[in-house]
Parts: structure tokens; C-alpha cells; sequence
């Protein structure tokens, strides 16, 4: 699903709510951001923005580290140990204001997906 900066922009200006969330994220994915593919999947989908805060601030990602959380994460959703069911994600590198964020678009509606992570 493509995307243009103005509707990123838009999107950071809505705020989080129920179907979009914003994840710090400098240099790892946290288990949080998971948690919210799993809930976006089982309910209408959304949009996560790593790289950008609660408050809608722009914090980016470490530039070193874009292209590695990018493969991390695309391993994990492939990775029937980590997210049951198949999903359809799609994860976007975005460049806002001189800072790289990665965007992962969930599609929703599929029912029964959670997630398998050692405690």
C-alpha cells in the first residue's frame, strides 16, 4: 500500500487512537510493537509509525539501524513461531524532515492471530 508524506503527516496529526499507533524504536523493535500488529490484525488494521512519539513528535530511527529493523521485522511476521496465522503487512522506509521512520500497514480482520514470544 503506497503512501505519500502528506498523509503521514495527516496521520501524525490524528494522534494515536484505534488505528494508528506510534513507537519510539531507535535502534530495535520492542515486543510492544507486536502487540499492536496482533491487535490491529484481529480488529479493522492500522497504521505503526517506528521512529515517532506518543506525542506525535518526530524522533526517527538510527539511520545505521533502518534497514536491519526493517529485515528483523520481516522475519519475525514470517515466522510462524512469532505471529500465528498469515498476515499481510506491508513495511514502508519513510524520510519526514530529515529522519528516517519505518511504517507497517496491517490489514485487519483476521481473527484468531496472536502472538508467540519466550517469557
Amino acid at each position: 500500500m503506497d503512501i505519500s508524506i502528506k498523509q503521514i503527516r495527516e496521520l501524525i496529526r490524528q494522534v494515536e487512537g484505534i488505528s494508528v499507533e506510534f513507537k519510539t524504536c531507535r535502534n530495535k523493535i520492542n515486543r510492544d510493537v507486536y502487540e499492536t500488529v496482533c491487535a490491529f490484525l484481529n480488529l479493522h488494521g492500522g497504521t505503526i509509525l517506528l521512529g515517532v512519539q506518543d506525542d506525535g513528535t518526530l524522533q526517527g530511527i538510527e539511520p545505521d539501524a533502518v534497514t536491519q529493523l526493517k529485515r528483523d521485522f520481516v522475519t519475525s511476521d514470517n515466522n510462524p513461531l512469532k505471529l500465528t496465522l498469515p498476515t499481510y503487512l506491508s513495511v514502508d522506509v519513510i524520510e519526514l524532515d530529515g529522519k528516517s521512520l519505518l511504517r507497517i500497514y496491517c490489514a485487519g480482520k483476521l481473527a484468531g492471530s496472536s502472538l508467540q514470544w519466550p517469557h
